[in-house]
């Protein structure tokens, strides 16, 4: 008390003359007691509503964020950006009807046409390609009478594309087959094919975003030379470029060259199976690699090359098991499973694609 009677700065803020001030005081303690009450009342209320739901479904492993349409990625593993396709030139205005002459009657041309061509996309509900139609798949009427089909074929279309490259640190007989795929895919690329490339180990990395130019293709190609991991994520990586793909219009084609091999995915292959049929407009066209060694290996009985968590106790029914999860990929999308045997195999495979 001493102290504080000698200090004027406690002197002006507690003044000896307190029975005038002491009901000021009690209103200003009373009202900020009752706003510390009132704040701490809300608290649990904002902290209540930021509670997470349990039942979410899975979430892609490695989401970002889209960049904006006809942009590139924000980053070098950034989402897809939306292939530019270019702007439509709007439609000419309808033609004047021209007057009519007194004294003139109207008359009509009917001209006889003796081929008309009839554009056709078959897909299932879901938006997926049904291969392999012929012509007797097909009946065309019109106004209720049957009409001759003469000629029938299968055209190539400009394709939206994703090349989906296994590219690990596992053995050379598959970087080797990784890469013969995928610059034979490249190679058969036509001018207005929009095509995106993506390498994957432990997780994907988007080498080049959308575009037209197959030198930026084979350019990203020619960066696959050192593999960072021994893993093979393909669960991951599937998962991640059909999230991107959602945000392109049209039919889209995954090219995914692989073992079909998982080794450390987030995902399990019953949330990818899912992913896959609940996603419209989506090909998938899996591409097998690694047979030669895969038979020198069932013939001699290695077992020492390395493929991730899986090189301890590989054996044949881990490849068996791969082929088939490639298979179902194909087949819930309307693909086709490819696994070529030689270097020879790769172009047929890619024109049958086309």
């Amino acid at each position: 008390m001493g102290v504080a009677a000698g200090n004027p700065m406690f002197s002006m803020l507690f003044p000896k003359q307190s029975p005038k001030f002491a009901p000021l005081c009690a209103i200003v303690l009373s009202v900020a007691l009752i706003a510390l009450a009132v704040a701490g009342s809300t608290i649990p209320a904002s902290a209540q509503g930021q509670s997470p739901s349990s039942s979410q479904a899975p979430q892609n492993p490695n989401q970002q964020d889209a960049p904006p349409a006809a942009g590139g990625p924000n980053s070098d593993n950034g989402p897809y950006a939306i292939p530019k396709k270019g702007e439509e030139a709007p439609p000419p205005p309808p033609p004047e009807k021209p007057k009519k002459i007194e004294g003139i009657p109207d008359y009509s041309i009917h001209v006889d046409v003796p081929l008309v061509t009839v554009p056709v996309l078959v897909t299932t509900k879901d938006g997926q390609f049904i291969p392999n139609l012929k012509k007797e798949n097909f009946k065309i009427y019109e106004d209720g009478t049957l009409q001759n089909i003469n000629d029938f074929k299968v055209e190539e279309a400009p394709i939206t594309a994703v090349l989906l490259v296994e590219f690990a640190s596992t053995t050379y007989p598959l970087l080797i087959d990784a890469l013969r795929a995928s610059y034979t895919f490249a190679s058969t690329l036509k001018k207005d094919d929009w095509v995106a490339v993506v390498s994957y180990d432990m997780k994907p990395d988007l080498l080049v975003d959308f575009t037209q130019d197959k030198n930026a293709v084979n350019g990203a190609l020619n960066m696959l030379r050192m593999p960072g991991f021994s893993e093979t994520n393909v669960f991951d990586a599937l998962y991640d470029t059909l999230d991107r793909l959602d945000r392109v219009e049209g039919h889209k084609y995954v090219i995914l060259v692989s073992t079909g091999i998982d080794t450390f995915s987030k995902l399990n292959l019953d949330q990818i199976i899912k992913k896959v049929k609940n996603t419209h407009d989506v090909t998938i066209f899996p591409i097998s690699i690694g047979w030669l060694l895969r038979t020198l290996c069932e013939t001699r009985g290695c077992t020492g090359y390395s493929h991730g968590m899986a090189s301890l106790g590989m054996a044949s029914i881990d490849w068996y098991q791969a082929d088939n999860q490639l298979q179902t990929f194909a087949k819930l999308t309307g693909g086709r499973f490819y696994q070529p045997r030689f270097q020879g195999d790769f172009p047929d495979i890619f024109r049958d694609v086309s």
